[in-house]
């Protein structure tokens, strides 16, 4: 019973690394249609929160202030900080470096629970993981050799991941002593909260009419309620279950799901290096995730 129950959370799990991976094309979409990156991320955590508020709202706070400061680190790292970070690292350097450094969560996330929980290193997942992440090289890159150094925007790539990394490490502790859907609501409540502080300096342009468009619509309505709301409850479910370490090794599933979902709406072309690349990174988190 528990060897399914575990097998159930990784399946979870690989289903919204799969899921995320299709948030590119969506927000590309919305891009497309006049909407900027920071915008797009208030109105999916706003969508998010209330519709989490409608079915998890007994309880508003923590049991003290320790716990309610640890739920606000919560939605700035993951929320806030991750999505600035990754967001402005896109408009100033090469996507394909972006989604490669972005994959080094897993290694942070690895090292951060290995010095603070003193967990040891397990020899196959620091095999599996360096596999996996030659893959993710191999789609982002589709074979070419090409790679602009940009050191500002690969800077905050990298914090990207670091952030994200102690995202999960914040969850560990939070979800032994709260409910998942608690822990979620607050995340979204304090990247919104730090969204709006952001906006007293950059003000939020308000485009009813593009908001109205029914493509943009249904593109929010998909990122906020099941990119944001019900993917962040089954991810914080699965680091309460499986630990930050195992779960943060399935981003690296998230370019392969780009690269296929691409492929079949944008009709990009698979490479034979991407194909190859995709066979790494299975093959890398299956190790990784190996006893």
């Amino acid at each position: 019973m528990f060897k399914n129950r575990i097998l159930l959370f990784h399946l979870i799990t690989a289903l919204v690394v799969i899921i995320w991976g299709t948030t590119f094309v969506s927000t590309k979409v919305l891009i497309q249609h006049g909407l900027g990156p920071i915008e797009i991320m208030f109105y999916r955590f706003v969508l998010a929160y209330f519709c989490l508020l409608m079915v998890s709202h007994k309880r508003l706070w923590a049991d003290n202030w320790k716990d309610e400061f640890m739920l606000m680190l919560s939605g700035l790292t993951g929320g806030t900080f991750y999505f600035i970070a990754e967001n402005t690292a896109l408009g100033i350097t090469q996507a394909s470096n972006v989604a490669l450094l972005v994959c080094t969560t897993p290694i942070f996330t690895a090292l951060l629970v290995h010095w603070i929980f003193k967990e040891p290193l397990r020899r196959n997942m620091i095999i599996g993981s360096i596999i996996a992440l030659i893959g993710v090289g191999l789609v982002v890159f589709s074979g070419s050799v090409l790679l602009q150094i940009n050191p500002l925007g690969d800077f905050l790539s990298i914090m990207a991941a670091l952030m994200w990394a102690v995202y999960c490490l914040i969850l560990k502790p939070l979800g032994k002593k709260y409910p998942t859907a608690f822990i979620t609501r607050k995340v979204f409540l304090y990247s919104v909260i730090s969204l709006l502080v952001y906006f007293l300096f950059d003000p939020l342009q308000v485009k009813t009419e593009v908001l109205f468009h029914p493509v943009v619509t249904l593109n929010l309505l998909f990122l906020g309620i099941v990119a944001s709301m019900l993917c962040f409850i089954a991810w914080n479910a699965a680091v309460k279950v499986l630990g930050p370490s195992r779960t943060a090794n399935y981003i690296y599933v998230q370019p392969f799901s780009t690269l296929v979902l691409s492929s079949i709406i944008l009709s990009e072309v698979i490479t034979l290096a991407s194909m190859i690349g995709a066979l790494c990174i299975i093959g890398g988190v299956y190790l990784a995730e190996k006893e």
